[in-house]
């Protein structure tokens, strides 16, 4: 992502503001309401959501054995859960999980790279919605909300992504 940045502001001369892909979560609110939220800054109040599922892809990842362990870890870093492991032959697996498409679509593709040297491969299903257990992390600055800095996360990494944000 950096690189295809630099890139794009170095020869076509643009100021580019990347900020963090998203998802669309489902919310139930306490009133019956549904509502479709992609952008953390619009979530309500969490007094007033009932239900948050968010999307769930089924990964298939294809690999040697021996990055089968660190590729494992990292699926369980994002929240995965394991399914299955199939033997292609004497050396090549393939890996499957089920995974929140929000904790995939931001850097999963690269650490999974960076972990196997460049040598596993990542294909996935879109499985359905899922009720988790998600909160909205908002950034202040000076005292200030920043919307565009604002993310929704599982209540269990929250505190984590949040210190990562803000020593980076």
């Amino acid at each position: 992502m950096d690189v295809l940045q630099e890139r794009l502001e170095r020869e076509f001369n643009l100021d580019i503001i990347a900020t963090a892909p998203s998802v669309e979560f489902v919310l139930t609110l306490t009133n019956g309401d549904i509502q479709y939220i992609t952008n953390p800054s619009l979530f309500p109040d969490r007094s007033l959501i009932k239900m948050i599922e968010e999307p769930y892809i089924k990964a298939s990842i294809f690999l040697t054995e021996e990055y089968l362990g660190s590729i494992m870890e990292l699926c369980q870093q994002k929240r995965g859960k394991y399914i299955d492991i199939e033997y292609l032959d004497s050396t090549r697996r393939k890996l499957i999980y089920e995974l929140p498409l929000n904790e995939t679509i931001f850097d999963f593709f690269d650490l999974m790279k960076s972990y196997s040297k460049g040598y596993a491969s990542f294909e996935y299903d879109y499985i359905g919605l899922r009720e988790s257990d998600l909160v909205k992390v908002d950034i202040m600055l000076n005292g200030e909300k920043i919307d565009a800095l604002a993310m929704i996360v599982h209540r269990d990494s929250a505190y984590n992504k949040s210190r990562e944000l803000t020593e980076s």
